[in-house]
């Protein structure tokens, strides 16, 4: 990562936009080929001296044969900026358009793991998470026990133990205070739901969601 002002060295909210976002874009190599696949994944800080990254995929994916080093991105909301949402645009008009992003990069080295008990107790704690927001959540004793002994025979554990983190907030930081309301502003007029959580995190970048 580039660009110093940007960085963002905040691991609770390195951590709080991967549980918000944690469909991670999983960048590993397989002899000469580099592959990318795309995982939902829990973060567990009690796993090593920066924690850990925790998945699962299907048997038939060969990414788990190979473990090795990793680079897991996750990207939290992004959003074009239009130039004429600037104060500054009628000031001098030195102004151009850009875009403005979150991102957490993630790097360690992965190992897979296949026992049953493993397995299971990720499953379960991957379901609890994502389920707790339902109104009735679905666990994963709710199936019929043989059906989930099929399914975790078909499925392979992910670990990445994390040798480093780092995080770009890129929320118009390096614009006037004017600029940045502007920003606010025209996030909100233009609409999206994505939109307005990057124009909450141009008021704030420590914002998380």
């Amino acid at each position: 990562m580039h660009m110093p002002h940007f960085k963002h060295d905040r691991p609770e909210d390195w951590q709080a936009l991967m549980a918000a976002h944690p469909l991670g874009t999983w960048f590993s190599t397989s002899g000469a080929e580099l592959r990318a696949d795309h995982v939902p994944f829990l973060f567990d800080a009690s796993h090593g001296a920066h924690g850990a990254l925790r998945a699962h995929v299907s048997r038939a994916n060969p990414v788990w044969r190979t473990p090795g080093q990793s680079l897991v991105v996750f990207q939290g909301p992004q959003a074009y900026v239009s130039p004429g949402w600037y104060a500054s645009k009628r000031e001098h008009g030195k102004v151009v358009p850009t875009w403005n992003y979150a991102v957490v990069h993630v790097h360690g080295r992965s190992r897979a793991f296949d026992g049953r008990d493993e397995l299971l107790a990720l499953v379960e704690r991957l379901t609890d998470t994502h389920e707790a927001r339902q109104a009735a959540p679905w666990r994963v004793s709710d199936a019929p026990a043989a059906y989930i002994d099929q399914l975790l025979r078909a499925i392979v554990g992910i670990e990445i133990t994390i040798d480093r983190i780092e995080g770009r907030w890129k929320m118009s930081q390096n614009r006037s205070e004017a600029d940045r309301q502007g920003v606010h502003a025209g996030l909100h007029q233009a609409g999206s739901e994505e939109g307005r959580d990057v124009a909450a995190w141009v008021v704030d970048p420590r914002l998380t969601r």
